[in-house]
């Protein structure tokens, strides 16, 4: 009846988009009502019967779907695009296998927490071609967890059919690869989908894995309701119309004697009543109040310092001090590793997960010795998967964890980059929930391991909103704006220079107690007179290393963190120096000295007695040769820029 409701507003132009469920709504039903109320689904467009079998008030739904405030996105998503913890749903983004690596976050996190709970999410059959699918299913099977890939099979991809999507005949037959039990029933067959999910779920809370469940059915209308279905042979609807989950469950209960056509006129007449006060009550609400400051607080979840251990220190913007003074040096890789372990002790939630990290302690040794510290069930070795893996980060966090994901190196990260930029970014800007999880990035040129080991790619997440990047210079930051990305709710891309790694030259006193750093402040690092440097990672130490060779009065600005970048640090030094000269080792062309160029352009054009100037690297792929690779940097241009700025 809602469906219908729903068909009738959008001829009326009430909501914009609808995707009916009119054909498989037994499935919905049948696995809502098998599961406890607090264990988590992930559903689909189609699977309005998840949201009405958790009993969210028809109100609240018809709120969201019609882009009101008092929707759960508050107006900014559509349909089933949002999540709810209260009634333990996951909704969908529309990269349609991305939410399948989420559930085996939430599922890992069950077992973790040693709940005894099942999570079940939605695929299609069309949806099922993606490769998040295999790495969701891979990862599941690897690490025995808890979970249901329910698979709607109804034939249609939009308008592609299953022989055009792939070439097997069912999805049950795919188990065996994965190593995990797979079953196939009648999608329409509401008792039949109840009492299969009731068992799995039961089985599966006493002995945890994963397992395959192929629902087969047939949608009744179009994969949205503009699509039609002209594209589907009139056969199959005749021949599926005598297998609607409604009519023959309404049929089988008449004859059962459960129900009959009064007891059906009353049922109809308090739903209609209830689905049409939910109708009414949507449209006395006001339209959302367009306020451009709140959307723009709204992206990120606030970080909270109590007053009572904030405190600035010198330049380093110290917010939380350690217990004591003592300091040790260290290494840029030790300041790391510290930083890390003091992390697990301090947050008992905190998984960290990635490719050989655990007993071998990762290719940079950076985890050595913390499977015997903290066991192997928070120091996980991963599958080569890393779109499921930084889904299941997002998966922890919904279950109030915290995740770490390693990229080997940070070129990797180009095949988890869905996960990244459309759920961990965009997550607490549309339904509040916040993804607390910190990807590290080893990064950077400068040791001949060719162009898909060497990669600067911050700039590729710049761009996103919701993210925050950080990318420390020198090991005393590295610890402190590590350990500050933990305790920071939302997600953070931590770049660490592989040079750096290692470079007994930049060995310096870093406190052994846990501190903190301030997300978001440059550092000072010299100051000067003659001209502004700003930089970041090994760009300081190229920039401090000519300042001092050529006993330069230059100010030197680290920006230690790209997003959000220190606009305040940087005006101050330029409107101070009147000249301003970027320097970063990523391309030139769309890097972020872009970006701060433009701002200084804007904003302190009137303090300028030069062009501002941009230093970066060439705009090819980073060459293996390692004297390509040296004139591919940019150290020796800077040299350059940095005279004719001076003498401009």
């Amino acid at each position: 009846m809602i469906e219908e409701k729903m068909l009738i507003l959008l001829r009326q132009g009430k909501v914009s988009k609808w995707f009916s469920g009119i054909g498989q709504e037994a499935i919905s039903i049948g696995v809502v009502k098998a599961l406890d109320k607090d264990e988590y689904i992930l559903p689909l467009h189609r699977n309005l019967g998840v949201f009405t079998g958790r009993d969210i008030p028809f109100a609240k739904l018809f709120s969201q779907w019609q882009g009101k405030f008092d929707g759960f996105s508050k107006g900014r998503e559509r349909s089933f695009h949002f999540g709810t913890n209260e009634f333990h749903i996951v909704g969908m983004i529309s990269h349609l296998g991305a939410m399948l690596g989420v559930a085996d976050g939430i599922a890992l996190a069950n077992l973790l927490q040693e709940k005894r709970k099942v999570t079940v999410v939605f695929s299609g059959d069309g949806g099922a071609s993606e490769g998040d699918f295999h790495e969701a299913l891979n990862t599941a099977a690897v690490w025995n967890l808890p979970v249901i890939f329910l698979i709607e099979n109804n034939g249609y991809g939009l308008s592609t059919p299953s022989n055009e999507q792939y070439k097997f005949k069912y999805f049950k037959d795919k188990g065996v690869g994965y190593g995990m039990e797979a079953y196939q029933i009648d999608g329409n067959n509401i008792l039949e989908v109840y009492d299969t999910m009731r068992n799995l779920s039961e089985s599966i809370r006493t002995k945890p894995r994963p397992v395959i469940l192929e629902c087969m059915t047939f949608r009744m209308r179009g994969h949205e309701e503009a699509s039609g279905t002209k594209y589907v042979p009139q056969e199959l609807f005749e021949m599926w119309g005598k297998k609607d989950p409604l009519s023959n469950y309404e049929n089988y209960l008449i004859q059962e004697g459960v129900l009959n056509q009064d007891l059906i006129s009353e049922l109809k007449a308090r739903f209609k009543k209830e689905i049409d006060e939910g109708v009414e009550s949507v449209e006395n609400e006001p339209d959302v109040v367009v306020d451009t400051h709140y959307e723009l607080q709204d992206v990120y979840k606030p970080s909270e310092i109590p007053d009572s251990v904030a405190k600035h220190q010198d330049l380093q913007h110290v917010v939380i001090i350690p217990a004591t003074e003592n300091k040790t040096k260290k290494r840029y890789v030790d300041a790391i590793s510290d930083g890390l372990r003091q992390a697990m002790e301090r947050h008992p939630e905190l998984v960290l997960m990635g490719q050989d990290i655990a007993d071998y302690g990762g290719v940079f040794k950076i985890t050595q010795g913390f499977v015997e510290q903290f066991g192997k069930g928070r120091v996980r070795n991963t599958p080569l998967c890393e779109s499921a893996i930084l889904g299941a980060g997002y998966g922890l966090a919904i279950k109030g964890m915290k995740a770490m994901v390693e990229m080997q190196f940070a070129d990797f990260v180009s095949v988890g980059f869905n996960q990244i930029v459309n759920n961990l970014a965009k997550s607490y800007y549309r339904w509040g929930q916040n993804a607390d999880v910190v990807v590290r990035m080893p990064t950077g040129a400068g040791v001949g391991a060719g162009p898909f080991h060497s990669q600067s790619n911050e700039a590729w997440f710049f761009h996103v909103p919701g993210l925050k990047i950080v990318y420390p210079s020198t090991p005393s930051d590295a610890k402190g704006l590590l350990l500050a990305a933990f305790q920071d709710p939302n997600p953070v891309l931590f770049f660490e220079h592989k040079v750096l790694y290692r470079n007994i030259e930049l060995e310096e006193d870093v406190y052994d107690d846990y501190y903190q750093l301030d997300l978001g402040k440059a550092r000072l690092v010299q100051e000067g007179n003659d001209l502004s440097i700003i930089t970041y990672g090994a760009g300081v130490h190229w920039a401090s290393a000519y300042i001092k060779e050529q006993n330069i009065d230059a100010e030197i600005i680290d920006l230690r963190c790209l997003l959000p970048w220190d606009k305040d640090a940087v005006e101050a030094s330029v409107k101070k120096t009147g000249k301003a000269i970027i320097l970063h080792e990523d391309t030139l062309t769309g890097g972020i000295g872009a970006e701060i160029a433009a701002h200084i352009s804007e904003h302190c054009f009137k303090h300028l007695d030069a062009p501002v100037k941009r230093v970066g690297s060439l705009d090819t792929p980073v060459p293996f040769n390692m004297d390509l690779e040296q004139n591919f940097l940019p150290k020796e241009r800077f040299k350059v820029a940095v005279q004719e700025l001076l003498s401009f």
